[in-house]
């Protein structure tokens, strides 16, 4: 559903999605602030390259994009040809690559929660001791559901952010970062929650 969902918006979600939100950048700030020179960084659900992947590559580190979506990845090859692209979803990739530090940015929760922990278990496998992970997940406890955007209908579902810093916990990281980005309300929003985490 939301490959093809986000292959048709893709135009629009370009357009709208160039600048950061809220603390966004300063959330990126703490994760790639411990990194050497050159290090290498995966952004799980990099859409089109923008505005995450951009900063990244505009400090001077490598990227490895990885979406579902042909449409978006193909816009983020095209805008960022020196960096490493590939089409695959989270729950299919393959992690064979080395990386210093983990973007998984309002992904996560496009996905059934029962793929949440092998997924953030593969990364912080792949990390080095130090490594950072950023991420967002939903900010309530609640069954999985749809919703539109650009008139697509979406896919959503999370684990609650205090299951998630239990999760990362039991892996070996250490939150720096545990905040709502915006609270659920009563209507359709769910919340946000942002988290930063160190591994051991």
């Amino acid at each position: 559903m939301n490959r093809e969902a986000y292959n048709k918006i893709s135009d629009r979600w370009d357009s709208a999605r160039r600048k950061f939100y809220g603390r966004e950048r300063e959330y990126l700030d703490v994760l790639l602030s411990a990194l050497p020179g050159g290090a290498s960084v995966i952004d799980l659900g990099c859409g089109t390259g923008r505005p995450m992947a951009e900063d990244v590559i505009s400090r001077g580190y490598r990227v490895i994009g990885i979406d579902q979506s042909s449409e978006q990845i193909k816009k983020a090859a095209e805008r960022f040809p020196e960096q490493r692209w590939v089409l695959s979803s989270m729950e299919a990739y393959g992690f064979n690559d080395g990386f210093d530090a983990a973007i998984i940015w309002d992904s996560l929760f496009h996905i059934e929660r029962s793929y949440h922990e092998p997924i953030l278990r593969k990364v912080v496998e792949r990390l080095p001791s130090g490594g950072r992970v950023m991420l967002t997940v939903g900010g309530s406890e609640h069954p999985a559901f749809t919703d539109f955007m650009f008139g697509q209908e979406f896919f959503y579902d999370s684990n609650s952010p205090e299951k998630t810093l239990h999760i990362i916990e039991n892996l070996g990281c250490h939150p720096l970062i545990g905040e709502f980005m915006n609270l659920p309300t009563e209507g359709r929003d769910k919340g946000r929650y942002a988290i930063v985490a160190e591994k051991a």
